[in-house]
């Protein structure tokens, strides 16, 4: 019986280590071939990259849009066969998948993300999975960590204190300062204090870089900039120096190279 009950769990114990398995794509090219890992909680983009891959979609397309120390990008079918010099286009309007963005993934050097349509024109964000962009991006200081995040807080505290400085607000302090009534300037200004703290810690806009986003950033470098906007669903597992080769690739005006970088996109498992 105990034999029995120890088969039971390790069985069990089993198809759970099969099914926690990651998958793994292989995104083969002429300058080499990149793994990526794909993350189990961006399951419809795993699930709709996949099956494009199975399918070959990828398959003869090229990384048609690169910019060094920012992406590579490729996979749209109107890349496929396109002779040299012409701009190629986006990829499928048809093939969107809702957006899966998650805070605990940013955009560090190998990350395997999904562009989209601006918000204007799509304001749920959804994904254009019929292509994919590699993050290259470059390595940062933690003073210019520190500058994007003043460059993005400072002007949000400025408007939450108009919001609550008023100038009606500003005479009344004035005028309990000037009366020396200590105990209700201090009152009234903490009261405002706390209103502002708390409509500045509530709100959303905000930028705070993580520690995990600070080690990436000030290492293996990144762009910080994407965060947020947009759904990363993998990561470069090997291959780095390759997205090195393409990315310092020379380009025509519209970011294409100027040698053909084609794409084979296989499902490891």
């Amino acid at each position: 019986m105990l034999r029995t009950g120890l088969l039971i769990v390790f069985i069990c114990l089993l198809r759970v280590s099969v099914t926690a398995q990651s998958r793994v794509i292989e995104i083969s090219t002429n300058y080499g071939d990149m793994r990526f890992r794909l993350y189990d909680d961006t399951p419809k983009h795993q699930k709709a990259f996949i099956e494009l891959a199975n399918e070959g979609y990828y398959d003869g397309t090229l990384f048609y849009r690169v910019i060094e120390n920012f992406l590579i990008q490729g996979g749209s079918k109107s890349s496929r066969n396109a002779p040299p010099g012409k701009r190629i286009g986006y990829g499928d309007p048809d093939k969107t998948v809702d957006d899966e963005i998650l805070k605990h993934y940013f955009h560090k050097k190998g990350s395997l993300c999904a562009p989209r349509q601006p918000d204007e024109v799509n304001p749920f964000k959804q994904s254009d999975i019929s292509q994919f962009f590699i993050v290259k991006g470059s390595v940062h200081t933690s003073g210019a960590l520190d500058t994007m995040e003043m460059a993005v807080n400072v002007p949000i505290r400025k408007k939450i204190v108009e919001k609550y400085m008023t100038p009606e607000v500003r005479e009344q302090l004035k005028q309990l300062k000037e009366e020396k009534k200590v105990k209700e300037f201090r009152e009234l200004a903490g009261e405002i204090k706390d209103d502002i703290e708390t409509d500045y810690n509530l709100d959303p806009n905000t930028l705070e870089f993580s520690e995990a986003q600070r080690e990436a950033y000030t290492t293996v470098g990144g762009y910080p900039e994407l965060d947020g906007k947009y759904t990363i669903f993998g990561e470069c597992i090997s291959g780095f120096d390759v997205i090195d080769k393409i990315a310092a690739l020379k380009t025509d005006s519209n970011n294409r190279p100027y040698n053909d970088v084609k794409i084979k996109v296989s499902v490891i498992k």
